[in-house]
């Protein structure tokens, strides 16, 4: 069983800076994509980044230049560091993983739970 665990959401003041991360845990051969999601109250679920495990970045263009995806694939972990943060930023955001659990699975894609972050004054 492959488990995702978020952290790191919270409220920050517009301008601020959060930094989320996710770590898989469990029965794990191999990681192929990980990718954070975010999902506001009234709007569907959208890519907001996404990192190969060679460490190849895609961004929405609403966060390119604010936020960065980095991870460790020793840990297998990922992180999104988010700068500038406005309120639009608002959301749900979930952690994603394609994962093959054994050397003889296909990837299977695994969701976090999700972590709230909310930009207010």
């Amino acid at each position: 069983q492959v488990q995702l665990v978020e952290s790191g959401g919270g409220l920050v003041q517009p301008g601020g800076s959060l930094r989320l991360s996710c770590a898989a845990s469990g029965t794990i051969f191999s990681i192929n994509a990980m990718k954070w999601y975010r999902q506001a109250p009234g709007k569907q679920r959208e890519l907001v980044a996404s990192i190969t495990s060679g460490g190849s970045s895609n961004y929405a263009d609403s966060v390119k230049g604010r936020f960065t995806i980095s991870r460790d694939n020793a840990k297998n972990t990922v992180s999104l560091q988010m700068n500038s943060l406005e309120p639009e930023d608002t959301a749900v955001y979930y952690c994603n993983a394609d994962v093959r659990p054994e050397r003889w699975n296909i990837f299977k894609s695994y969701w976090g739970q999700g972590t709230q972050v909310t930009v207010s004054l």
